[in-house]
């Protein structure tokens, strides 16, 4: 009962967080509307495959992070210089002239590789399950075991990908807006950036 309660609490979490706008989801939106629904759907799996180790970091971390401010000061301070090279880079990739966009396919390795960097890249997804574990008391004083930490990272993992799953099917439907997404996409991103910029300033000084 207990082992249900944790994968229902930890998948549908999972679930709602990567539902916002984000570096993961719009890099797989940006890929479909580019290269196509079956390479959109390859990065959604990369990109859960990587939180399966976000997620198992952030549970066997959880108590030690919450109860060492120097330690979430430098995970903050680390994704603020991440988000501030990611905003430079998508700033100057907007500014380059496009050429008109035709969909195709690459090799499912490569778009499987791509979802776990960008995935690697965004650290948010540690502090956040290590809030919901938390939360559930398993990082807590509870001596837990190998299968609930299983249970966990296999709810996060399953939960990104349920949400992404839906970002592949939902910009599938407006293929015919792919130029138009796809010119603007990188101005997107910068400002993505830039509001994650802001929120880890605040964070680290508030």
């Amino acid at each position: 009962m207990e082992e249900t309660k944790l994968f229902l609490i930890t998948y549908f979490a999972a679930l709602l967080g990567v539902v916002p706008p984000g570096l993961v989801n719009m890099s797989v939106a940006k890929t479909c509307v580019q290269r196509g629904k079956k390479d959109g759907m390859f990065v959604a799996v990369g990109a859960s495959i990587v939180v399966l180790f976000q997620a198992l970091i952030a549970i066997l971390l959880a108590k030690y992070i919450f109860n060492n401010p120097f330690v979430q000061n430098i995970l903050l301070r680390t994704g603020l210089v991440i988000f501030i090279l990611m905003m430079v880079y998508f700033f100057v990739m907007a500014q380059r002239k496009r050429k008109q966009v035709e969909v195709s396919d690459t090799t499912g390795a490569k778009s499987i590789l791509k979802g776990m960097a960008v995935a690697a890249l965004n650290i948010f997804p540690i502090p956040y399950f290590c809030a919901i574990g938390a939360a559930l008391n398993v990082g807590g004083n509870v001596d837990y075991h190998i299968f609930q930490i299983l249970i966990f990272i296999l709810a996060a993992s399953l939960g990104t990908f349920s949400t992404l799953y839906f970002y592949v099917i939902f910009f599938i439907r407006i293929e015919e807006k792919a130029v138009f997404f796809s010119k603007y996409s990188n101005y997107f991103m910068a400002i993505l950036m830039l509001i994650l910029v802001i929120i880890t300033l605040f964070r680290i000084f508030y």
